[in-house]
């Protein structure tokens, strides 16, 4: 049964960090790419960031590209999304996704000051 736990989310200021888990069961993690999205106050579904299952290969939504960071650790069968210079619209609702068959229940993430 494929399991996907997101944590590390929470409350921090404007300009700040956060590291987003998602860590991964049931399956073969390093043959599957992963995908990050996320869902903001009252809109709808937002892609934010994908990666190869070598972890060789990444891409970002524009409204994230460069202050995100999306790696894996096979060993740990774990993804991660490192996010930099935190914004009032980067909150949201964040969620991995296996091929967008299989969600984690979602980690919320809120930027305020």
């Amino acid at each position: 049964e494929v399991q996907l736990v997101e944590s590390g989310g929470g409350l921090v200021q404007p300009g700040g960090s956060l590291r987003l888990s998602c860590a991964a069961s049931g399956f073969t993690f390093n043959r599957y790419g992963m995908t990050w999205v996320r869902r903001a106050p009252g809109k709808g579904l937002e892609w934010v960031s994908d990666i190869d299952g070598g972890g060789s290969r990444t891409s970002y939504a524009d409204s994230v590209k460069g202050r995100f960071t999306i790696s894996v650790d096979n060993a740990l069968n774990t993804l991660y999304l490192q996010m930099n210079s935190l914004k009032p619209e980067d909150t949201a609702v964040y969620y991995c996704t296996l091929v967008y068959d299989y969600w984690g229940q979602g980690t919320q993430v809120t930027v305020s000051s």
